[in-house]
């Protein structure tokens, strides 16, 4: 084999391995970019729970406080605000994303209240169908949250794959493009005031 057969090997060897490393690495960033429209996929099932349960809720807390008819509206409220955002791109757009928070932080507000209220109902607290239904609601709310730190833990992980180095190469070609946060909730850093 001469010299120069052996340097053409050489350079089609060294290029069939960069095709590969940019084939495997196409394919890496795919598969998290995957994982993170199915983690969202998730929000949007448990955030969907959650609207699916306030029709129910409200109905049964309307038999039994129907004085309370401003707390009520304003959850009926929250929710319609709730299912007008356009959930699609929101995992890439962190104006959606923020719109998106905004609107589920008012319904818990809103939610928040109505509980609230339901305390002076003994009778309604003593409801099996309300007592279920809170129920639900509570483990929706905590599935909410799972899901939405469970989002952000694998956005991270994309995120990072796609800003390290040589894999950015990759990504910067093939457009992928990073993944927006859930943030905390304005003024979630500062403890509540308690007063007895």
């Amino acid at each position: 084999m001469s010299r120069a057969t052996a340097i053409l090997v050489g350079l089609v060897g060294a290029a069939m391995l960069a095709v590969l490393w940019f084939i495997s690495t196409n394919n890496s960033l795919i598969r998290k970019d995957e994982a993170v429209k199915s983690a969202w996929a998730q929000v949007e099932n448990v955030y969907q729970r959650r609207l699916d349960l306030i029709p129910n809720l409200v109905s049964t807390v309307k038999g039994y406080a129907a004085h309370e008819k401003s707390t009520l509206n304003e959850v009926v409220e929250a929710r319609n605000q709730a299912t007008k955002i356009d959930l699609k791109g929101a995992a890439e757009d962190p104006e959606k994303l923020r719109q998106l928070q905004k609107s589920q932080d008012a319904l818990s507000g809103a939610l928040s209240k109505l509980m609230v209220v339901v305390e002076r109902y003994p009778d309604l607290k003593a409801n099996e169908n309300f007592r279920d239904l809170q129920a639900q609601l509570e483990g929706t709310e905590n599935r909410i949250s799972v899901e939405r730190r469970r989002f952000n833990e694998i956005a991270q992980d994309y995120n990072a794959s796609i800003r390290t180095f040589p894999a950015s190469f990759v990504a910067n070609s093939r457009g992928f493009a990073p993944k927006a946060y859930f943030e905390a909730q304005a003024g979630a850093a500062t403890a509540p005031k308690v007063q007895f």
